[in-house]
């Protein structure tokens, strides 16, 4: 076999710089992956190409990689093979006996068939913690992954379960099993939801990394100088003074956020940064001893009363980084006046109307760091064709960067042939199965080694034939309405890079803060002076023009953070509209590392009976971790946070 093996290298142009051991090797390839010589060789021409050696010599130290490549090329070849193959369930066994196997069509890839039974799941075990149902994917136990051997699969990690209070959900909730409420709320199939994309992000294909020192400057004022208007326009503030200027009168002031240096920030380096209007761009360090509690960050917009008496720190007695909604002036204001106020706010981000909506939502990375067969995805996608959800959202990366074999290079497929065969073949398959009430929504990542390394990013360029409308991409962050229920999102983690920026205080005598709600808060607390600006122009009868433009300038941003974390191609050419969130959110998504969750989060009080505005945040986990499975997150909305169920699910 050595001989043969020789031959055939010698015959592709390959010499040996280590024969007899290159040799031995590749007999002991040969025999261990079943190829011939013909075969070893061709594989060794993919990997060669794909390496980029140069020269024609056959080196013994790319043996070590060789072998991984064969090693990957074995486990794709199990699991094409796999595909081909029905799984039998239980199920399928019960309708055979019954006779009812004539009604049966032939399952997409391995999915199981419809249940003409509303009863989905068979009943947990009395084991804690509780676990959903038997519900797989049609994976044979055979194929020996640390992910196929798992033992606890589908466990409800944490749930919020609130029962509704319309009386449209009564029906639904009668025939249901009552047995199953605490663990899943179920859609009834055939309920398509409707979807519109708000914002204007950057567009397929857009260029980038041109943004210049005078675009990051220009944003940056900008930010300062809406925000100063924002705080003035509230009726609460004066208008912002020069904090570098030496003062024995207390002064209000509007800057962002620096640290003094390298380092991390901390209450001795913080330094506020006004507009060029009022301090020529100037900054001066901020004394924070004074202030009882605060929690700030690099970038974040704030307002400062203090004073400055020596010109060279200034010294702060209080902190603003958020405004209450009012609700005097509009008590005030005549019913005609009232009513137009109503209709213009109403569309913006408060909606009369009870929306509903059931979604499933997870994040990458999709595939565990052994292989690249995608058995969360096949798991996620399975439970989701059994529990109908009417939307379902996924967030990159979907072809991680970071992942061992893409790092190395040991594929034989170019990245966007992985994402197309091994992503969305298999969504297509999904929505094809389920039928036209299925939808899916795909939010890109800068670690997706197939897409553009850009934040913000454009959508992916898919065109699925004659799924248009069923499997549709956003732009990374990106903000959508289903069912009237406004959701944003951003694959960004920013949790954690707020996480590590953050410095905080809290009063010495109350109660501690919840430290995930308020680096969630950050993202969408000055959001709220969009809705406050509004309201007072309307009460001073500006027209209408004014109040949109001001409405459009006030949106706050979904990565406040500056400078950026290390590894974040931020491009300032593109972030003045693609980063704004552009209204309140029923629901937030921020995918992180950080341990997953599902809050409710409190944005102030509105009207004269102090309704509390709130939006749901959510942090779903990866759904891969490591070599094991990580989480989704299951939601079901019904009008507002109070009467909506959630579950933290483990893969």
């Amino acid at each position: 076999m050595e001989d043969e093996i020789k031959a055939e290298f010698n015959n592709s142009g390959f010499t040996f710089d280590k024969e007899k051991e290159i040799l031995q090797k590749c007999a002991t390839f040969c025999i261990n992956f079943k190829l011939t010589p013909a075969d070893l060789v061709s594989s060794w021409e993919i990997y060669y190409l794909n390496r980029q050696i140069n020269g024609t010599v056959v080196e013994d130290a790319e043996m070590d990689g060789f072998l991984g490549y064969l090693q990957s090329q074995q486990k794709v070849a199990i699991d094409e093979k796999e595909l081909d193959l029905h799984i039998y369930s239980s199920r399928d066994v019960d309708m055979i006996l019954n006779d009812e196997d004539e009604d049966i069509k032939e399952d997409v890839l391995g999915t199981p068939p419809p249940f003409k039974s509303q009863n989905h799941f068979s009943e947990p075990s009395d084991s804690t913690p509780q676990t959903i149902g038997n519900i797989s994917s049609g994976k044979p136990s055979k194929l020996a992954t640390p992910f196929g051997r798992r033992t606890d699969k589908l466990v409800v990690k944490f749930s919020i379960n609130n029962k509704p209070n319309t009386e449209n959900r009564e029906k639904e909730d009668d025939n249901e099993n009552h047995e199953d409420d605490d663990i899943i709320r179920k859609v009834k199939p055939g309920k398509r939801c409707s979807l519109i994309v708000h914002g204007s992000g950057p567009e397929i294909g857009c260029r980038f990394m041109y943004d210049r020192i005078e675009d990051r400057f220009n944003a940056l004022e900008n930010r300062i100088s809406k925000y100063a208007t924002a705080l003035v326009s509230s009726g609460q503030y004066e208008e912002p003074l020069d904090p570098t200027v030496s003062s024995q009168k207390i002064i209000f002031t509007v800057g962002m956020i620096y640290c003094d240096g390298e380092g991390h920030l901390n209450e001795k380096s913080t330094l506020l940064q006004s507009s060029a209007e009022h301090s020529g761009g100037q900054r001066v360090r901020i004394e924070l001893q004074n202030l009882s509690q605060f929690s700030i960050f690099p970038g974040q917009l704030v307002g400062i009363e203090g004073i400055n008496p020596s010109g060279h720190c200034f010294i702060a007695s209080k902190l603003v980084d958020s405004i209450p909604l009012p609700i005097a002036d509009d008590a005030n204001l005549p019913p005609a006046k009232k009513q137009a106020l109503d209709q213009e706010i109403l569309p913006v981000g408060v909606s009369g109307t009870q929306t509903e909506l059931s979604v499933i939502i997870a994040s990458g990375p999709f595939t565990t760091t052994d292989n690249l067969l995608f058995e969360p995805l096949r798991e996620l996608l399975a439970y989701a064709s059994k529990t109908l959800p009417q939307l379902l959202i996924l967030l990159g990366p979907f072809i991680d960067s970071e992942h061992p074999e893409i790092k190395k290079g040991t594929v034989d497929r170019s990245f966007d042939e992985i994402f197309r065969a091994e992503i969305l073949r298999r969504l297509q398959d999904h929505v094809e199965y389920m039928g036209s009430h299925a939808r899916v929504v795909l939010v890109p990542s800068i670690r997706d080694a197939n897409h553009d390394f850009v934040f913000p990013q454009p959508a992916f360029d898919i065109h699925p034939a004659n799924l248009r409308h069923q499997i549709t991409s956003l732009t990374n962050p990106g903000i959508f309405e289903a069912n009237q229920v406004k959701i944003g999102c951003c694959s960004v983690d920013i949790l954690k890079h707020l996480s590590g920026e953050e410095i905080s205080r809290n009063p010495k005598d109350g109660k501690l803060s919840d430290r995930m709600s308020r680096l969630a808060n950050h993202i969408i607390s000055q959001r709220r002076h969009a809705l406050i600006s509004l309201y007072v122009y309307m009460v001073r009868g500006a027209v209408l023009s004014k109040i949109l433009n001001l409405l459009y300038n006030f949106w706050d941003s979904f990565y406040p953070l500056y400078p950026p974390a290390e590894g974040i191609p931020l491009d300032f050419s593109l972030a003045p509209e693609a980063l704004n969130i552009s209204l309140i959110p029923d629901i937030l998504i921020l995918p992180s590392d950080m341990k997953h969750f599902v809050k409710a989060l409190s944005l102030g009080e509105r009207g004269e009976e102090k309704e509390q505005v709130k939006c749901i945040c959510v942090n779903p986990g990866r759904l891969a971790k490591g070599e094991g499975g990580g989480t989704f997150v299951e939601l079901n909305y019904y009008g507002n946070p109070d009467t909506s169920n959630a579950s933290i699910i483990g893969i």
